[in-house]
């Protein structure tokens, strides 16, 4: 039988404060937060509200079919600082670090990282692949947010989480409250 750890909203609305007051302490504030659906997306609006910024979705969806996820490559142009190549007589290049926005990506756990890496990676190739500045967009202008970090992950990019688990020493099940609501079917 498999262990669980169930979440309670309070919980959440305490994980999603402490990431905020993370926030705040680097002195790092978003001007738009991506909440990833379905798991990442009421934390995301609960952090939206909290720091008075809009919020965006992005779909991810590697578990059931990886061919429902969508590229949001407006976002990576965000991020990246990209120039459309009308500008770019007046700005003299491909991207200006003036025009990059900063984003936080919210989920609600870094379980095995291939949300996240697929993100980054879909982001990477769809705008300016070839730049080796995205090692300095990723953590600067683009941030990771998970209300629990998985240890054994493969993404190791997360910068602020609120609780941390270990599932390669303790295999658990983690329930948050929005996957317990009941059933709804017909």
């Amino acid at each position: 039988m498999i262990k669980k750890h169930y979440y309670s909203w309070r919980h959440v609305e305490k994980m999603c404060i402490d990431i905020s007051m993370q926030m705040q302490k680097d002195n790092w504030k978003p001007d738009y937060i991506v909440g990833i659906t379905r798991g990442g997306n009421i934390p995301a609006s609960i952090l939206s509200h909290m720091l008075g910024v809009r919020c965006e979705a992005v779909k991810i969806s590697l578990r059931d079919d990886d061919s429902e996820s969508e590229s949001n490559t407006w976002m990576s142009a965000d991020a990246f600082g990209y120039v459309d190549e009308d500008e770019r007589g007046t700005y003299k290049s491909r991207w200006d670090i003036a025009k990059r926005k900063n984003i936080l990506v919210v989920d609600d756990i870094n379980d095995s990282g291939n949300t996240l890496n697929w993100l980054q990676q879909d982001w990477m190739k769809s705008c300016l692949p070839d730049e080796s500045s995205w090692s300095t967009v990723w953590g600067r202008n683009v941030r990771f947010a998970t209300l629990t970090e998985n240890l054994a992950s493969t993404f190791h990019g997360v910068q602020y989480s609120a609780h941390e688990v270990n599932k390669a020493e303790d295999d658990v099940w983690l329930v948050y409250p929005w996957e317990i609501v009941g059933k709804y079917d017909a």
